[in-house]
């Protein structure tokens, strides 16, 4: 989005953070990681457990930094502050203090950064350079400040990722967004070694309706088994809730869902609308992220039938669902690309897409699921029905918590179990031929976007 004024004034950002600059600098955005940094950005120096980023104060200047954020003197432009943690929620909450936009923030166990990326294209279709969202999946205690800092004062609509993985984390971010509109994608049995039970979780992505600006509206599953629980705890904060999904009774409503040769055709209805339109992500999941964001769009004030468009031309998301055609022998297969992150649920839905993709071979590629604690084992063996449903021909299973998959598979179909994502690196490429369909999915940490990486060189 161009900003047609500076986004902060060394002026500005030390009144925002009550810290005192060394000279008079303006910039045009702000990072982190010194990586990202792009001429004319403020660079934030934080401390964390592992590195200082006053290390690489004088790198990101040498890379067009116009100032900095620190804690330590430094022998450029600044403003110093006394935590530049504490000074980058600062600057978020001056950035959503000023701004005059609706507001909207976006959590879920799974279907957060798809849905928000939609909703930012739908709501962009008819409000071009006036839409400012968060990148990547910046969506934690860091993450959210620093995307709430870049937001532009001309904003007119803000979209913002909220995740978590502990109780408690969400009230704190809702707090910095203040959203006048909050979406809950759907409740999973995500990061399971930190709750007991998929009501804890849901009770914890109902944290994000306690930030609720006046007049605000919460926007809910209605498919969901925790329906219920999250308008319980939307209540005391909205002042209208929205469903969303298949069923009857959803406020906004998909009645009809047709898979197409690129896509989804669909019929939603709304409180006093309809509207059809051609979804181009393939997926059950997909139709019930589009019926979010146009409830979104409708509690906005935005104009559906420019977010029926753009959701007609939703390109692929690297790591969520971008697919790419890789030259092979004997000819062509086609990747696609799960690899950014992977739940129980979230599993289940990509392998649906596997399964309805025409292919000579399907192969599924699947890294092992992080963060599930005791239920870990019992979630793994749980994927071979949707494995199965999939018609996939052989399972390629990376890492040690895939073990109960494996056992449960190896009786059906071709299962191959590795250790980790180098092991994938030699095994993978070589056994890909023309006409086949690979799905790469995993939780982050194991890295499999590095598979991904080396079969599509890096595109």
């Amino acid at each position: 989005m161009c900003s047609v004024s500076a986004l902060w004034t060394s002026e500005e950002i030390a009144a925002a953070t009550g810290g005192s600059a060394s000279t008079t600098f303006a910039v045009s955005g702000v990072a982190f990681d010194s990586r990202e940094v792009e001429s004319g950005h403020l660079f934030v120096a934080m401390k964390g457990e592992l590195t200082d980023g006053h290390r690489f104060v004088d790198g990101a200047i040498a890379r067009g930094a116009a100032g900095a954020l620190v804690s330590e003197t430094v022998d450029h432009p600044h403003v110093l502050v006394g935590d530049t943690t504490n000074a980058l929620n600062d600057l978020g909450r001056a950035s959503r203090a000023r701004v005059d936009a609706v507001v909207i923030g976006v959590t879920g166990s799974a279907g957060k950064t798809g849905t928000k990326t939609a909703l930012t294209e739908a709501l962009t279709r008819a409000n071009k350079g006036a839409v400012h969202c968060s990148v990547k999946s910046y969506n934690n205690h860091v993450g959210v400040p620093l995307s709430l800092a870049r937001m532009p004062r001309e904003t007119k609509f803000g979209v913002f990722e909220m995740g978590m993985n502990h109780s408690g984390e969400l009230a704190e971010l809702t707090q910095l967004v203040r959203p006048h509109i909050a979406i809950v994608t759907t409740i999973a049995s995500a990061h399971r070694e930190f709750f007991k039970t998929e009501e804890d979780i849901a009770d914890a992505k109902g944290e994000i309706f306690a930030g609720l600006q006046p007049g605000g509206t919460a926007i809910i599953p209605f498919d969901s088994p925790h329906r219920d629980r999250l308008m319980a705890a939307a209540k005391p904060h909205a002042a209208r809730i929205l469903t969303f999904g298949r069923g009857e009774g959803a406020d906004v409503r998909a009645v009809e869902a047709v898979d197409i040769d690129k896509g989804t055709l669909i019929t939603a209805v709304l409180p006093g609308a309809e509207l059809s339109f051609t979804l181009a992500p393939p997926g059950d999941h997909w139709v019930s992220n589009a019926m979010a964001v146009l409830a979104a769009v409708y509690a906005a004030g935005g104009d559906l039938a420019a977010a029926g468009l753009a959701l007609a031309e939703l390109g692929g998301i690297a790591g969520r669902g971008a697919q790419h055609q890789l030259a092979v022998a004997g000819g062509e297969a086609v990747l696609i690309d799960e690899s950014y992150n992977a739940n129980p649920a979230s599993m289940v839905a990509t392998l649906a897409v596997l399964g309805k993709t025409k292919a000579a071979r399907r192969i599924a590629v699947l890294g092992e699921m992080r963060e599930l604690g005791e239920q870990s084992e019992a979630l793994h063996a749980g994927l071979a029905e949707a494995v199965l449903a999939a018609q996939v021909d052989s399972a390629i299973l990376v890492g040690t918590a895939m073990a109960p998959l494996a056992k449960k598979l190896s009786t059906e179909i071709t299962c191959i179990t590795l250790a980790d994502t180098a092991a994938a690196l030699e095994c993978v490429p070589s056994m890909l031929k023309g006409g086949d369909v690979v799905l790469v999915k995993g939780s982050n940490g194991v890295g499999l976007s590095k598979l991904v990486s080396a079969l599509t060189g890096g595109v």
